[in-house]
């Protein structure tokens, strides 16, 4: 009974605070992410206060947040979406790899690491946070622009790159044989493929089954699918944020929208316990000494990520400010980050990866927000230093002038 009564005044404290800090960073025009973030490692290892007794529940918290997440993302959209980005956005795909991997693999050849860790380190530098960009979209109200599609596909190809890359990465580090690891990743893309294949063509079937029109069935089962199926895909070395988020795709019409209004508040509860539990686990005494390397690493893919999502939404005939907007949108790391660094952790290849891991992916989960928010009010103002005033242009023979303007947003979508 003690123990139950500590778990309660534990979880309602988390929860009470994370309350209080979404309302400090709702007044202040503020994600509330970074303050989350701060607030775990307050009440972390190493930290202030750490806290015991709801440190399991809050695991499973963070692991729901995280589909939750993907979920909500997935109900913005069809199947036949999904497919026609993936389509046209895979060139984007390999840029965002090419730009965004390379530079891990570097630092860590430079540290004398060896190859084994140069492959992990380009994958935490690699993958962006899905769960992180997802709740800062919601935050600031983009899930509609017209440059949300492009980091979408951005985000889902990274995603289902983990159904590959996460098995080949576990193959290495346990250096298991060719024929063992091959065994495993044909399975992880089996299992990839066949949830997306049914998601795609089954999908108004799957609407079907899921519809209700009792608001507390049609919870329950939305639910209950959506962390079946991550599971099981968990399960068989896929992502459940994968898993999820092909969920979400499956789903259309008023199901969709249905779920949509329904989740939302539990996908805010969850969320925020997600970036919490980020938190709760980082020693803050192990980041000083890597942090100098740790902030060099941040500021070359901050960089890399703002090129990439400018590179993508330019290709997609997105206007200026989309571009910078999608750059700056994609430049959070999180999850996957920790998930790929812990698996070297525990195979023990070099100690200082976790820590510098740790301190990186802080620094961009807390620098991600801002310049989702602020990369195109900047990039735009720099821009029109350089800019002769409308009238000073030279107009061009034969061209009118409302020609000569650039493409607008959609309405109402310039933030």
């Amino acid at each position: 009974m003690h123990s139950s009564a500590i778990f309660l005044i534990e979880f309602g404290a988390i929860i009470l605070g994370l309350g209080l800090l979404g309302r400090l960073a709702g007044r202040l025009q503020f994600s509330p992410i970074p303050l989350y973030l701060l607030a775990g490692l307050a009440f972390g290892e190493g930290g202030l206060l750490p806290l015991g007794a709801s440190e399991e529940f809050v695991a499973i918290g963070a692991e729901i947040g995280v589909i939750l997440l993907l979920l909500m993302l997935g109900l913005e959209y069809t199947a036949s979406d999904l497919v026609s980005n993936l389509k046209t956005q895979y060139p984007a795909g390999l840029v965002d790899m090419t730009l965004n991997a390379l530079p891990g693999a570097a630092l860590a050849l430079l540290m004398g690491w060896g190859p084994v860790a140069a492959v992990v380190l380009a994958g935490v530098t690699w993958i962006s946070s899905s769960g992180v960009i997802a709740k800062v979209l919601g935050d600031l109200g983009r899930l509609g622009n017209r440059e949300t599609p492009v980091i979408l596909s951005i985000l889902v190809l990274e995603d289902l790159a983990m159904a590959v890359y996460l098995p080949i990465i576990t193959a290495l580090l346990a250096g298991v044989s060719l024929a063992a690891g091959s065994v495993t990743l044909a399975i992880a893309l089996g299992v990839a493929g066949l949830v997306l294949f049914v998601a795609v063509r089954y999908g108004r079937v799957i609407s079907r089954f899921v519809s209700s029109d009792d608001p507390e069935k049609l919870l329950l089962v939305v639910l209950g699918l959506t962390l079946l199926v991550a599971g099981i895909a968990q399960q068989l070395q896929v992502s459940a944020a994968v898993g999820a988020f092909l969920v979400g795709i499956a789903l259309s019409g008023e199901v969709a929208e249905g779920a949509h209004n329904l989740l939302a508040p539990l996908r805010d509860l969850f969320a925020a316990v997600f970036f919490v539990f980020f938190g709760l686990h980082t020693d803050p005494q192990s980041i000083p000494p890597v942090i100098l390397p740790a902030l060099g690493l941040a500021v070359v893919t901050v960089l890399t990520k703002i090129a990439t999502g400018w590179w993508a939404a330019r290709r997609a005939g997105i206007s200026a400010k989309g571009r910078w907007r999608a750059g700056g949108t994609l430049v959070a790391r999180g999850e996957f980050s920790i998930v790929i660094a812990g698996l070297a952790v525990t195979a023990g290849i070099e100690p200082q990866l976790g820590p510098l891991a740790t301190a990186y992916v802080l620094v961009l989960v807390v620098i991600g927000p801002l310049t989702a928010r602020y990369t195109e009010p900047i990039a735009m103002r720099l821009a029109g230093r350089g800019t002769p005033p409308p009238d000073s242009l030279p107009a061009q023979r034969g061209t009118p002038a409302a020609e000569t303007l650039e493409p607008m947003e959609d309405s109402g979508r310039d933030r």
